[in-house]
């Protein structure tokens, strides 16, 4: 088959030649800027991998690949729900346009009684109806039918001690955090300081990681050495150590970029080779490749967002998520960057949590969670609705 990749410097080039190629290759990024080359053209077929990127409806990608004509239509994702139920109708609405109604009938049918609660009457029935409906067609393929001989994945929380200064810090924020939604309120009503709470929990979210991420003033950290900033470094020390002792490799993950920078000023300090990538990374295929072949790079710096997805990197026995996130699906399609196919270890998987704190309760709010996939699709993968306000003011206690 001629294969047409459309990317780079030689795109619009490329983009002359469609017709004369069987398959064409490209990004989400690039089919929305070149959507008026595609719009004239039949496809044979359509294939989506990752399909998840366009579980918003609402965004460009997602609008215009509905928008192209085709035969026949796939949608390849190992988390076909991330956010909530809607997420499901958006990759049906391009598989098969319309099965599962409009937007505004699928959320009266199914999507406001399942997340209003499957102990309900209501919502298990929708559940049912919704899994009646899709499972014709999915094509569902677990980990552990088809990798039978893929090795045991173990997951544990390690809970840090809170340095003295952190702990002081915590409380501060939490107590300002709770006078500005107070304040926010007074504003704007009962429901109106849901973007207060993101501020004060992402406050309190940077505390847990290390006081530098906060803005607070260098002077008032003076005199602290790196392990008064935050508990959490004595178990990454310690959990990098064990690992590296034992001959494995490891992948560290976090959602804060500049906790990630000051991991590796450290490990540079302790003249620890490591591999590195944030979305600014320009040089994400070299570090991927670096790690997985050269016996001592032995630790992966990543950001959750820039490599959650579409990275193979087995080389990795051991995981280690610096900081918990909303979604546990998103922390699984990290983690699985190393239990894949072609891992011949055990994968061990940690997530740093400090005790009492916003943490801990993002570690619970996640187990209260973890029903909804099950529910639409009859299977255990995890996942997490959006947060509403009560939700984000049990966590802000």
């Amino acid at each position: 088959m001629k294969v047409l990749q459309v990317q780079g410097s030689s795109r619009e080039k490329a983009l002359g030649q469609i017709t004369a190629h069987d398959v064409i290759l490209t990004s989400y990024q690039l089919i929305i800027r070149d959507n008026q080359h595609y719009l004239n053209i039949k496809f044979g077929l359509i294939l989506l991998d990752e399909a998840s990127f366009i579980r918003n409806p609402d965004t460009d990608a997602a609008k215009t690949l509905r928008s192209l004509k085709a035969t026949g239509r796939i949608a390849l994702t190992g988390t076909p729900l991330e956010n909530g139920v809607r997420d499901l109708w958006s990759i049906f609405q391009f598989a098969l346009p319309g099965y599962l109604g409009n937007q505004k009938s699928f959320k009266e049918r199914f999507e406001s009684p399942i997340e209003s609660g499957l102990s309900l009457p209501a919502g298990q029935a929708a559940a049912q109806r919704l899994q009646k409906l899709t499972q014709p067609y999915f094509l569902r393929r677990m980990k552990r039918q088809v990798l039978k001989d893929l090795p045991e994945k173990i997951e544990q929380v390690l809970w840090c001690v809170p340095s003295a200064a952190q702990a002081e810090f915590y409380r501060k924020i939490l107590e300002e955090g709770r006078e500005e939604i107070k304040a926010a309120r007074r504003r704007s009503g009962q429901n109106g300081a849901k973007m207060t709470m993101f501020t004060v929990l992402l406050r309190l979210r940077q505390v847990c990681c290390d006081l530098r991420l906060t803005g607070i003033r260098p002077e008032a950290l003076a005199g602290l050495e790196p392990d008064d900033l935050s508990g959490k470094w004595a178990a990454l020390h310690d959990q990098v150590e064990s690992a590296l002792e034992s001959g494995g490799k490891i992948l560290v993950f976090s959602q804060f970029v500049q906790f990630l920078r000051l991991m590796r000023e450290r490990f540079q300090a302790q003249k620890l080779d490591h591999a590195y990538l944030d979305g600014s990374s320009q040089d994400r295929s070299a570090q991927v490749e670096r790690f997985q072949k050269d016996p001592n790079c032995r630790i992966f710096l990543i950001s959750l967002k820039a490599g959650g997805y579409g990275l193979n990197l087995t080389a990795a026995d051991s995981v280690i998520l610096a900081d918990p996130w909303w979604n546990p699906a998103v922390e699984s399609q990290a983690i699985d960057r190393a239990h894949r196919i072609g891992q011949q270890k055990v994968v061990n998987a940690y997530r740093l949590a400090i005790r009492g704190t916003v943490e801990e309760r993002i570690l619970k709010l996640q187990a209260q969670k973890r029903g909804l996939v099950e529910a639409a699709l009859n299977d255990q993968a995890p996942m997490m609705e959006g947060l509403s306000e009560g939700e984000l003011e049990e966590l802000i206690q």
